[in-house]
């Protein structure tokens, strides 16, 4: 089957055509760095790493950019216009480059904690002001850019007069011109609708650049266009990034690129869905926001406990990238004891001899199995469907743990098909999902010490000391692990 996307732009799926045969360019909008992440930051990450690691598998050549917003970003749709850096550094008494180097590290070790593949190339902002200045100079020369007062603005209403502005977030530009809010300082503007490419400072502005029309900065979306434009082309082949990030920012950068490029600069728009908390988007203005530390360390009033990224990793993948994920505690611990279901499910094929028992292939099974894992790569090929893919391997896992158990023998499956299975699941679990063994599945230690408390009581009994053997069991059970005395005279031990 060939790989189907869900393209923004056009709004159905289409089949991925590389623009170059075997190579694809993906860029996706980073963090802005002028805070701590935060749980609804981690999906679209984790949505791209993803991503990035499947079209790898289906063997392109990925250019994987991903940028670093450490300058500027003020906001001009539905708040008052703010230096996001600025302020920041101002609250925290540190210089702007201080700060995002700050946060710049703390977002790099949460994506170590994800085990998130790195980008290929980070471009930083701030690192890129005169692509930003040469892409301006051209939108003014085309007649799309205008200055005021030290400022330059994107002329929206004389793009949209002849463009498609508007058709990437379903928006209608006269709509948009009757419902944008007065704020401070747009007066400049010829439209509301305009967007600020250029940014006089301030005498108090710290952060400020030379340009043509004086010091000042850029805007956030003039950062974007010239930094895929730089390391990927005028034209390259996915543009990735969160729903919300829909209108205005990309659908600015569509207009930018395509007047400074004559193009638009991405043939596939893909966008996954938010988190929210009680149907809510997690954001700073709803004051729901849960930072990554504090889901790792459970101290937040909305976390009943710490939370392991393998877990909150495992929970983001068991969605649908384009379906909102409702946050909540229950859900995260549900996600905890699935995966460590599944992870105890794949701890234990790896260990399955091949090639052993009487061969006594039970065909339907066999093709059982065969179709399951076949299935996988369909489901990813639809449009990266991670839930039906997890939902696949737990139908598996009963049927791996009946064979450790003995109720299935090892011969009836056959030598093909189990090393399928063993090979599938290391390539989706791992590989392809991302994942591995988290600290709550990273037994090691605990393996020990249960299983010198297994002798012992194996000991009692053999010796009919069977108040230390009660007690050995019952005080483990008492504490949420179970002892399960098997046929052969050992014991096992599962959390109850």
């Amino acid at each position: 089957m060939p790989l189907k996307v869900y393209n923004s732009y056009s709004r159905q799926k289409e089949i991925f055509t590389a623009i170059t045969p075997g190579h694809a360019g993906m860029y996706v909008c980073g963090p802005t760095v002028s805070g701590e992440s935060h749980l609804g930051h981690a999906r679209p990450y984790i949505t791209f790493d993803f991503i990035y690691r499947y079209l790898v598998f289906k063997g392109y050549k990925v250019r994987y950019v991903r940028n670093i917003t450490d300058a500027g970003h003020f906001e001009e749709e539905g708040r008052v216009a703010e230096d996001k850096v600025t302020k920041k550094a101002l609250l925290e008494k540190l210089e702007p480059m201080e700060l995002v180097q700050k946060y710049t590290n703390l977002f790099h070790w949460a994506m170590l904690q994800f085990n998130c593949i790195e980008p290929g190339i980070e471009p930083t902002a701030t690192g890129h002001i005169v692509e930003q200045l040469n892409m301006i100079e051209k939108i003014i020369a085309e007649g799309y850019g205008y200055e005021v007062n030290g400022s330059v603005y994107f002329d929206v209403k004389k793009y949209a007069a002849t463009h498609d502005y508007g058709k990437l977030s379903g928006r209608i530009i006269d709509d948009l011109l009757e419902t944008t809010r007065e704020l401070d300082g747009q007066e400049e503007k010829r439209d509301k609708a305009d967007f600020a490419l250029w940014k006089s400072a301030a005498p108090e502005h710290i952060m400020r650049w030379k340009s043509p029309w004086g010091d000042g900065y850029p805007g956030w979306h003039i950062e974007c266009s010239a930094m895929a434009t730089k390391y990927l082309g005028a034209r390259f082949d996915i543009h990735g990034g969160g729903m919300d990030l829909l209108f205005p920012h990309h659908e600015s950068e569509i207009a930018q690129s395509t007047i400074c490029n004559h193009h638009s600069p991405a043939r596939y728009w893909i966008h996954n869905n938010m988190i929210t908390v009680n149907g809510r988007k997690m954001g700073k203005s709803y004051n729901n926001q849960i930072k990554l530390t504090e889901m790792f360390s459970g101290n937040h009033p909305l976390l009943t406990q710490p939370f392991d990224p393998m877990t909150i990793r495992f929970f983001i993948l068991q969605s649908h990238y384009r379906s909102p994920i409702d946050f909540s505690s229950e859900a995260l611990q549900a996600s905890e004891k699935a995966m460590k279901r599944l992870w105890e499910a794949y701890e234990v094929l790896k260990k399955l001899a091949i090639g052993n028992g009487v061969p006594a292939i039970d065909m339907e099974l066999d093709k059982k199995i065969v179709q399951l894992v076949n299935e996988l790569e369909e489901f990813m090929d639809d449009d990266f469907s991670t839930a039906k893919v997890l939902a696949n391997l737990f139908e598996l896992a009963p049927i791996i743990n009946s064979i450790k158990d003995g109720h299935i023998p090892t011969g009836a499956v056959s030598t093909d098909t189990l090393q399928l299975l063993k090979s599938s699941f290391k390539i989706y679990l791992e590989d392809i999902l991302g994942l591995k063994s988290s600290t709550a599945n990273d037994n090691s230690a605990l393996d020990g010490v249960l299983q010198l408390l297994i002798d012992i009581r194996k000991e009692a009994k053999a010796k009919k000391d069977y108040a230390t053997s009660d007690k050995v069991r019952n005080q483990l059970l008492s504490l949420g692990i179970a002892l399960k005395d098997e046929k052969d005279g050992s014991s096992t031990w599962n959390f109850e």
